[in-house]
């Protein structure tokens, strides 16, 4: 038997993939060093910058960018987080700021433009409400993962020293993404990095049946968390990836089956519990054949914003194990 192929992988402790990060599902034929970084944010800039992991979690905008500039790893269709974007863009009250179009002259800060979060919501807000976001000013706080990246004109970085957060609690933002997309927190991800309160209502109050309604109408399931694979791996050792994808498949599939018996209970659990009620039973697909829509529609709108410099195929996009 030849040895096994040494891997080192950064990957989040997503309870679907904890089964293959303990080691009690195997990637056959792969002897796996996993690596914890936190926040994951920063193995995302780690691999881009310095192609630091044979296989790393990449958020799917970057990893689109990256490749766009002939990164040297490429993605399976291996989608470990998922969540829709009719939420999540929080907005002062007194902004005067009732609908999508209202955002038009406004400033609203997000971490960085090309992170996922906000593309998806530029997506929906331009595509389903007519945005024009070229007449928005997006108010930047850290720095975008791939460096070769242009930023369009209607992009400004908030003063040194100064996060989004106090910039929003000040007024000087009308909007601003939550969480870690924006003003929920301060600091970058390689130091500083800390979560702080942000308590402002949704700009659309109600996403969960936009959401529900958005799905149906055009199939796209937003995606985060993406698998990627050095080149190099791929080149010599090709069968990995079939390894990996049938690794975190059954991994999933045990899951799925705790979560479904009520046994998952984490606050991820309940997420993608919720989020069956929309997609079905399965809210974490894998493949190319389930996720062709809502890859294109990415990879469409990332152009469209201006963050890659030209167009690409699903080929240079993704490796299929399943082919």
């Amino acid at each position: 038997m030849p040895a096994p192929v040494k891997l080192k992988i950064a990957i989040a402790d997503h309870a679907h993939v904890m089964a293959v990060k303990n080691g009690s599902i195997p990637i056959e034929g792969v002897d796996a060093e996993f690596v914890t970084v936190k926040p994951q944010i920063a193995a995302f800039r780690r691999m881009v910058r310095e192609v630091e992991f044979d296989v790393c979690e990449l958020a799917p905008t970057t990893y689109i960018i990256a490749r766009a500039y002939r990164a040297p790893f490429v993605a399976l269709p291996i989608f470990v987080q998922r969540r829709f974007h009719h939420a999540g863009l929080l907005v002062r009250p007194d902004a005067n700021i009732k609908t999508p179009k209202d955002l038009e002259g406004k400033k609203v800060g997000v971490r960085a433009y090309s992170v996922t979060t906000g593309v998806w919501t530029r997506q929906v807000l331009i595509e389903e409400f007519g945005l024009d976001d070229s007449k928005v000013t997006w108010v930047v706080d850290d720095e975008e993962h791939v460096q070769q990246m242009k930023l369009p004109p209607n992009v400004v970085h908030a003063p040194a020293g100064t996060s989004l957060a106090d910039m929003m609690a000040s007024g000087e933002l009308s909007a601003g993404f939550a969480a870690n997309a924006g003003i929920g927190r301060t600091g970058n991800p390689n130091g500083g990095w800390k979560e702080v309160e942000a308590d402002y209502p949704d700009l659309l109050p109600n996403a969960a049946e936009l959401e529900a309604d958005y799905y149906a109408r055009t199939g796209i399931y937003p995606m985060h968390g993406t698998i990627v694979v050095k080149d190099a791996v791929l080149q010599e050792h090709p069968w990995v990836a079939k390894s990996i994808y049938d690794a975190f498949e059954r991994a999933k599939q045990e899951w799925l089956a705790k979560l479904n018996a009520g046994e998952a209970t984490g606050k991820d659990d309940a997420k993608y519990r919720k989020l069956s009620k929309i997609v079905g039973p399965d809210p974490l697909p894998y493949g190319m054949a389930p996720n062709i829509k809502t890859i294109e529609a990415l990879e469409r709108t990332a152009f469209a914003q201006a963050l890659t410099p030209r167009r690409m195929s699903l080929a240079e996009l993704f490796v299929d194990p399943q082919a």
